[in-house]
């Protein structure tokens, strides 16, 4: 019996169509959502898994405005970023981050959910983000992912 091991080409000739997936990020917790979205995103819910090879889905998340945190962390986690110019650090709290970017706290999750390679950067261009219910990725018949 022979192994079959994925190849790049499969996913760019369509021969195994990746599929699209939708999360409603309504009640649900930060860490935990962004680690599920991470294993689909690289593809490691499916079994033809493999690490040198990008055989990951894509993923619509809805309401992330309404996602939760626990503990402390709604007045007290922070977020900083580095604008690259002297004295250029920012700094926001979680609850300032959730009006005006709420889309910006389950990307910086997921993000760090993964590794750090070349992979992994090109899959999250496959992380779709919505603060409403809404989206306009119908027409890929995305199914619901259970968490």
């Amino acid at each position: 019996m022979r192994t079959v091991f994925p190849r790049k080409e499969d996913f760019i000739d369509g021969t195994r169509p990746r599929e699209w997936w939708v999360v409603d990020a309504e009640g649900q917790t930060l860490g935990r959502l962004a680690t599920r979205i991470a294993n689909v995103l690289r593809g490691k819910h499916k079994p033809i898994h493999s690490y040198h090879v990008d055989t990951g889905d894509f993923v619509v998340v809805l309401n992330a405005g309404k996602i939760r945190v626990s503990g402390n962390k709604e007045r007290e986690k922070m977020y900083h970023h580095h604008t690259g110019y002297p004295g250029g650090i920012k700094s926001a709290r979680f609850s300032e981050l959730r009006e005006k970017k709420p889309e910006q706290l389950v990307y910086n999750a997921v993000k760090g959910m993964m590794a750090k390679n070349a992979l992994n950067r090109h899959a999250l261009n496959r992380l779709k983000i919505y603060n409403t219910s809404e989206h306009p990725h119908e027409a890929q018949k995305p199914k619901q992912l259970s968490l």
